[in-house]
């Protein structure tokens, strides 16, 4: 790996192919693990601005110092592009059509109203409110799971189902339609390679969304969408602002946590002795949960970013309409930010983590992600107090996904 030369531009939208030179591969973690990449850590110390090519014929720059990254996610003159815009597709005509706009590519104004929306249903204190439900529903997922008997796999049974149906209950999507939208979903997330995909994709979510909504005025209930189309038709809260985020919960909503949750348990069953403490010590666990956010690598390299002006950043320019890469796993285990920044530490008491992005365009939904995390591990510890690495079982990977975690987890207990 040779990483660019200090100062060397960036490729913008009208950068020449030719003049593009030392574009490194994006990193991925090595086949079967979840990273971060290993060439992260020689990316901090030697080039922490670097380019590289994405997946998608695409090129970035990857930013991987906590310092670099913690800054570059408050900065408004960076914004999230829709999937439907980025990344350029040399040869097609701009899409003219509908968006598929989420929380996260709202800014200004409109962003402020539903933020403040937003603020209360999802506050530390609605969350608490919602404990009781949530361990009951993460109780009905676990009796299913153990009626199956042992082994069994903990990503079906209950890292992959639990998150989805702890959001469904609280915004009030309805979970039996999941058959439906995980496909759609599935396609959005995976790249549109065509505008004529991304038109397909973003039509059938943005019908089934509208469709949604009017349901919810003829068919109220204690949700958090009930609340928001109710400010809807009072004039507080537009209808564009109200799809935004129906799309923003089934986009991120709950798959974030979903893989949060599966690489916690991977990596706690393959720390005995970590699993056992925790089991036994519950008061760690608000600690603990903390530690995993900070450790576990989802968040690989999900955050795009364009800038809308030339941004200066460690010597280096960023030209207006090139794409940034804060790596926020990166950022995560910088030993600049962390001591001992590559040790899962559950007892870690200073760890100023960024999980969940800063800014404006911080997780709303972070209260509700420690919930389903904490009490997903709560559950398993009580439930499974010998839960282990089933003997001979080896979990699965998507070796090509940047979102790092099982898509097995073999389980004994």
């Amino acid at each position: 790996m040779t990483p660019q030369s200090p100062g060397a531009p960036a490729p913008g939208p009208e950068t020449d192919a030719a003049d593009v030179t030392d574009i490194l591969e994006f990193p991925l973690p090595p086949p079967g693990t979840m990273g971060p990449p290993e060439e992260c850590e020689q990316l901090r110390e030697s080039c922490p601005r670097a380019r590289v090519r994405l997946p998608m014929d695409a090129t970035a720059w990857y930013t991987t110092r906590y310092e670099d990254v913690r800054a570059l996610l408050a900065d408004s003159r960076l914004i999230r592009p829709t999937i439907n815009d980025w990344p350029p597709r040399p040869g097609q005509a701009a899409d003219e059509g509908p968006r598929l706009v989420t929380i996260a590519e709202l800014d200004g104004p409109r962003h402020a109203v539903l933020r403040r929306a937003l603020a209360q249903p999802f506050s530390s204190r609605a969350v608490r409110g919602h404990l009781p439900r949530i361990r009951r529903l993460a109780g009905q997922l676990l009796d299913t799971f153990e009626e199956g008997g042992s082994p069994g796999d903990l990503v079906a049974g209950f890292t992959d189902p639990f998150p989805l149906l702890v959001l469904c209950d609280v915004v009030g999507i309805p979970f039996e339609d999941r058959d439906w939208f995980l496909p759609v979903l599935d396609a959005a997330l995976e790249g549109m390679v065509t505008a004529q995909e991304g038109r397909r994709v973003t039509d059938l979510l943005r019908t089934y969304v509208a469709e949604l909504i009017d349901r919810k005025r003829s068919e109220p209930g204690d949700d958090v969408l009930t609340q928001l189309v109710r400010d809807c038709d009072e004039g507080t809260l537009a209808h564009g602002d109200v799809m935004a985020f129906v799309l923003s919960m089934l986009t991120v909503g709950f798959g974030i946590s979903s893989f949060f949750l599966a690489d916690a348990l991977h990596t706690l069953l393959a720390r005995p002795g970590q699993w056992a403490r925790l089991r036994e010590d519950r008061d760690l666990m608000p600690g603990a949960v903390e530690e995993i956010l900070r450790y576990m690598p989802v968040m690989n390299g999900t955050v795009l970013l364009l800038a809308t002006e030339d941004i200066e950043t460690g010597g280096q320019t960023v030209r207006k309409g090139d794409a940034v890469i804060p790596v926020l796993a990166s950022a995560n285990r910088d030993g600049r930010a962390f001591t001992d920044a590559a040790r899962l530490d559950l007892c870690r008491a200073d760890n100023p983590h960024l999980a969940f992005g800063r800014g404006s365009h911080n997780c709303v939904g972070a209260h509700l992600a420690r919930a389903e995390l904490t009490v997903g591990l709560e559950a398993l510890t009580d439930r499974f107090p010998r839960l282990r690495p089933a003997d001979g079982q080896e979990p699965h990977w998507d070796d090509e996904s940047v979102t790092k975690s099982p898509l097995t987890l073999p389980v004994s207990w």
